[in-house]
């Protein structure tokens, strides 16, 4: 056997075996996520940063091109040749470059999904929150809304949240409150040629698994982005599960100034919104005063505007595969288990989380 093919069969096999057989997770914490991934990423996230420019839209031009130019020599050859050897070459190199990327994906970041989850830990009470602490939860969001709505407008929202060193600081201050660990460096918000589909979608942001960057939808308004930006740093820092992301990007914000502040509670709002009846809704949206609802209001024309619903759909369908695939089984669903995390965790005053008390021996 060729050595290319057999080295191409070694990549394809390991990309099988990293996918059926998965490290146990309390191994990929050791050795990944409180080992290597830090050195990583602040590797990576700096020099991400220093571009103009998203490295993910590099990355897919690139792989777009060469898959085209590979295949349209691929198409030739077979048909002077007249055999189907070169396609079958194609389709043998193509399959060792989805592995190799999807290794890629692992060492560079994917196996933050694999990690202890966040109740290991924190102090977090067993079972899920009564219906009646889901509505007061809402409640108190809508009371801080109403009461940083002045004060965060009247500060206003810098265009550039990573440059904001107050969030910056308090994201810092969260990381270490959660775990014994060197801090994630914060990203730079990014637009990128994906900006049309996370429009369509209503996709927010999300980050670059290869080049540790984080990517926002262009359209979010200035009173989204603080919350957004934590969210996706909380992904930097190794918080691949969605609602640990959302978790974290709001403690975040909470230790922050009052522009951040809201943003936090705006967005866990809408987390609230979600999980209620109508009756339930027209409740929280009765205890928001007039500054609030209008700017829930025009968060929700932003997105009616943009959004297509069957693209949308199919979307969120594909990244609800991606989740189960990467074992998160609850799939896009855990967005909403921030809520049952935030009224289940354990908090200190200044909504400082409690940690769990390790025994020694």
């Amino acid at each position: 056997m060729p050595r290319a093919v057999l080295a191409e069969g070694c990549v394809i096999g390991a990309a099988i075996g990293a996918a059926a057989i998965p490290p146990a997770p309390a191994l990929v914490e050791a050795w990944f996520a409180a080992g290597i991934y830090p050195g990583i990423q602040r590797a990576l996230t700096p020099v991400s940063n220093a571009l103009p420019f998203a490295l993910l839209d590099l990355l897919l031009v690139a792989a777009l091109v060469a898959t085209a130019i590979a295949s349209a020599g691929a198409v030739r050859a077979a048909r002077r040749a007249r055999t189907a050897a070169p396609l079958l070459r194609l389709v043998r190199h193509l399959a060792t470059g989805g592995a190799a990327l999807y290794l890629a994906f692992l060492l560079l970041w994917g196996f933050n999904y694999r990690r202890l989850p966040i109740e290991d830990r924190l102090v977090v009470e067993p079972g899920g929150p009564s219906a009646a602490a889901v509505v007061q939860l809402g409640l108190t969001a809508a009371s801080e809304l109403n009461a940083l709505h002045t004060g965060a407008h009247r500060a206003g929202w810098r265009e550039r949240p990573w440059e904001d060193p107050t969030l910056r600081s308090a994201f810092v201050r969260v990381q270490r409150a959660l775990g014994d660990v060197t801090p994630a460096t914060p990203g730079r918000l990014k637009r990128s040629l994906l900006g049309p589909y996370f429009r369509w979608t209503s996709v927010d942001g999300m980050i670059n698994p290869f080049g540790l960057e984080v990517l926002v939808n262009p359209d979010l308004l200035p009173f989204e982005r603080p919350f957004v930006a934590a969210h996706e740093w909380a992904h930097l820092a190794g918080y691949a599960d969605e609602a640990e992301a959302s978790f974290v990007g709001w403690l975040a914000c909470l230790a922050a100034d009052a522009p951040a502040r809201y943003s936090a509670w705006l967005a866990l709002y809408w987390q609230v919104r979600a999980e209620l009846n109508d009756s339930e809704r027209a409740r929280l949206a009765d205890a928001l005063a007039a500054g609030p609802r209008d700017d829930l209001e025009a968060v929700a024309a932003r997105v009616r505007q943009g959004e297509w619903p069957w693209l949308r759909d199919a979307g969120w369908r594909a990244y609800d595969q991606y989740l189960k695939a990467n074992r998160v089984e609850e799939g896009v669903r855990r967005y909403g288990a921030v809520v049952t995390l935030i009224l289940r965790a354990r908090f200190d005053p200044g909504w400082q989380p409690v940690r769990r008390v390790r025994r020694r021996g």
